[in-house]
């Protein structure tokens, strides 16, 4: 029997995972290989189908309750409901803060972003073996795909409800795999500092509303965040679905442009910290001591938690 106690871990190990996944470079699937949930998390999402789904939906008429209980038992649904209150309150509370880092000390945070994602990439390259025209192949392509798309993105892709949808699905999907941040996939797609905004105008706009101090900033904030969440949704049980099959088919090949695509990403720090020093007229002469001191701080940290996760395994 599963207690209360046994649930708050759960929980708490959300908010770790919530944490790693709100910060570009560090992988929320590798917090769940260290906290020991990562094999339950994985049978648990591809456990999810839409036959499932009815039948757990089902369950509003009582004659259909008892097979709706045991869809949602099949599916590890207690599990997954409870670790997602644990990354969605981590998320939350984690972007907020970035959100005012990033408007106070831009250069410092994007420097730390840099140094988790260049320790990331550290780490990851031990497991990649290019000897092979078509990984070779494959490396290319990750490594372009991210430093043309952070090129794209630095020049205006917008933040339109399709954009965010893509950057929900595909942001989302990440945290099934150690090693690939989500957060870093927003920040290639230029929607990072959007959406951490947006977060975090959401609760500020969700207080005023309990408070009886308007809705305007929870009205104007709904449409993104709900519109991120379904592409989340959607990005979990269909690109994730998919990557792992690719691992599965080809994994030397699909490792290889994942942990290319962080290295391509690299690109994406450095464009935004040079549109905020343009913006505000400072070199980047004056800039680098703190950019290059954050990014220390980042890759230290990384270094520190890949030595607790032992090896990956995809």
């Amino acid at each position: 029997m599963v207690g209360l106690r046994d649930w708050a871990t759960v929980y708490l190990k959300g908010i770790a995972m919530g944490s790693a996944d709100a910060v570009p470079g560090v992988s929320g699937g590798t917090i769940a290989l260290i906290v020991g949930i990562y094999e339950r998390l994985i049978a648990a999402v591809t456990a999810v189908d839409p036959s499932r789904i009815r039948r757990v939906l089902a369950g509003v008429r009582p004659a259909n309750v008892p097979d709706a209980r045991a869809a949602f038992h099949e599916i590890d649904g207690a599990f997954l409901l409870v670790l997602g209150a644990g990354i969605g309150t981590a998320v939350v509370t984690v972007l907020s803060g970035v959100n005012y880092l990033l408007a106070t000390r831009p250069v410092a945070t994007y420097g730390f972003f840099f140094g988790l994602i260049a320790a990331s990439a550290a780490v990851l390259l031990r497991g990649v073996t290019l000897d092979t025209p078509r990984r070779q192949a494959a490396a290319v392509a990750g490594f372009l795909l991210a430093f043309l798309a952070s090129g794209v993105a630095s020049a205006g892709l917008g933040s339109s409800l399709p954009l965010v949808f893509v950057a929900g699905a595909v942001a989302v999907s990440a945290m099934v795999l150690p090693g690939i941040s989500g957060s870093l996939l927003l920040i290639v797609l230029g929607q990072y500092e959007y959406m951490s905004g947006t977060v975090s105008r959401a609760v500020d706009g969700l207080a005023a509303f309990l408070t009886g101090n308007g809705s305007d900033a929870l009205v104007e904030t709904l449409p993104p965040v709900l519109t991120f969440l379904l592409g989340g949704v959607v990005g979990l049980f269909t690109i994730a679905h998919t990557v792992r099959y690719a691992l599965a088919r080809a994994r030397a090949a699909t490792l290889a442009f994942l942990v290319s695509l962080v290295v391509g990403a690299l690109r994406a720090p450095l464009l935004e910290v040079s549109t905020r020093l343009a913006e505000s007229g400072e070199s980047w002469r004056g800039a680098a001591p703190r950019f290059a001191l954050a990014a220390l701080v980042g890759a230290a940290f990384v270094f520190v938690l890949d030595r607790y996760s032992a090896t990956i395994e995809y």
